[in-house]
């Protein structure tokens, strides 16, 4: 009989039974209500479940209509479950003449089988297993997630966003290719560059920047390369230049998108053979340094327009990486500022500032063209201009908060998110109710009440 239902234990341990046979679907339900138990007989039903409570730990019998004597329908719903939720812990159960087909579903993928007659008792400390080592990878993730915050002191918040960009660091880290750090001004792109450095096998060696829009064109090329003494008027001693003090090590150009066209061939040849000559000088000397690039110009209009050679950008960019505005990055901008009070409080002098409501508010509220520089230097600013101990919006040069308590009010919010999810499933569904509601993970008359609860059709 197909259908789902529900039971919820005291506890936050989801788990979805996915069983064809009516009779041993309660005995389960009755045996599992320990846990927050879902019922389903199909894999049609499984889906729609799995959808809507998001279970950790999935039962799932092998024998499921319209193959009951084999395996193939639960295998096949196994695999869409594992497709949807790839942590989910699969228990399989299968009968007695079905150990093999049990193997083969935890060769593709599930967590350990039960074989038939279920004996309860052993059933549940299975189960008890599988929760427990969904839990352990949770606790994992979320201190994986804690480690990051602190391997990278830079990069504050926990907005998806900058989780990404976290995740991408720790992945390119350890490698040696020349990486593209792309971004509007203020995003942090040397933050981002030192964390590639503290994760790299270089780590120990010297982090050596410059900016490339900087330092004048005429003494660009002698702060990169440097110079024999006697190579120019001034140049009283030999002093090498920053790449040669990137040495094994990581050298970050820092607006590399404003390099002179007269520098390009030769930084090019730097990259291609892995020397460099100082001015005034015919010695190559052998230089290894990992690159890494920063820019907010746009590198292939400028390379479309002949200002910026094609070869280099290449050379260049064999990972680009996009640095998120601080606009994109939800919540992180009170985080930053609570962060930037604390550590320029103490540095000026001013201990026991604290952030107002009406300050917070407003910071929330800002769209931040500047992204993490402008939010710096205002809570500098508000720091030597506040007259009491709570900063407010005119501190910060700020208007007011515009963003009113109502839209942190989590009712709100989610019937708006409700509101919309209706919309959009009915509108990919192109009005077709149950194909809304099997995309919602909800029952047809679930989705009817919603409808009219948001007025979207009678």
């Amino acid at each position: 009989m197909s259908g789902v239902g529900g039971r919820t234990g005291g506890d936050e341990r989801r788990l979805l039974v996915v069983e064809d046979d009516e009779a041993l679907r309660t005995q389960l339900r009755w045996s599992f209500d320990r846990f927050q138990t879902t019922l389903a007989a199909d894999r049609e039903t499984a889906l729609t479940a799995l959808r809507a409570c998001e279970p950790q730990v999935v039962l799932l019998d092998l024998g499921l209509p319209p193959d009951p004597e084999g395996s193939s329908e639960g295998l096949a719903t196994m695999d869409r479950i594992l497709q949807m939720a790839p942590a989910t812990k699969v228990v399989v159960l299968t009968g007695r003449e079905g150990r093999g087909h049990a193997r083969a579903a935890v060769a593709c993928g599930a967590h350990d089988y039960h074989q038939k007659p279920a004996d309860l008792d052993h059933l549940n400390l299975v189960l008890d297993r599988a929760f427990y080592m969904r839990e352990l990878e949770d606790e994992n993730e979320l201190l994986q997630e804690r480690q990051a915050k602190t391997r990278f002191p830079g990069l504050i918040g926990d907005s998806p966003a900058l989780l990404h960009l976290v995740r991408t660091i720790e992945r390119l880290g350890p490698t040696d290719v020349s990486v593209m750090l792309l971004g509007e001004s203020g995003t942090g792109k040397e933050v981002v560059a030192r964390s590639l450095h503290r994760t790299s096998t270089r780590a120990a060696r010297r982090f050596v920047a410059i900016n490339c829009a900087a330092i004048p064109a005429t003494l660009l090329e002698a702060e990169l390369f440097g110079y024999e003494r006697g190579a120019f008027t001034g140049a009283v001693k030999q002093t090498q230049g920053r790449i040669e003090l990137a040495h094994g090590g990581t050298l970050f150009l820092d607006e590399i998108g404003d390099l002179p066209v007269e520098l390009q061939a030769k930084l090019l040849r730097f990259l291609q053979e892995r020397v460099v000559e100082r001015l005034g000088g015919r010695e190559e000397i052998a230089v290894d340094v990992r690159v890494v690039c920063a820019t907010h110009r746009d590198l292939e209009a400028r390379v479309q327009a002949g200002s910026f050679r094609e070869d280099l950008y290449y050379r260049l960019c064999e990972i680009s990486v996009a640095i998120p505005p601080l606009r994109d990055r939800v919540g992180d901008a009170v985080q930053l500022a609570h962060h930037f009070l604390t550590a320029y409080a103490i540095e000026l002098g001013r201990r026991g500032l604290s952030l107002g409501h009406e300050a917070i508010a407003a910071i929330d509220a800002y769209q931040w063209p500047g992204n993490v520089r402008e939010l710096q230097n205002r809570i500098k600013r508000s720091i030597i201009l506040a007259q009491s101990k709570k900063i407010g919006p005119a501190d910060l040069d700020l208007d007011p908060g515009e963003v009113e308590d109502g839209a942190l009010n989590l009712r709100q919010v989610r019937e708006r998110a409700e509101q919309a999810s209706v919309r959009r499933a009915l509108a990919r569904s192109r009005g077709n109710v149950s194909r809304a509601a099997r995309l919602l993970g909800i029952s047809r008359p679930t989705l009817y009440d919603l409808m009219r609860q948001h007025q979207l059709r009678d």
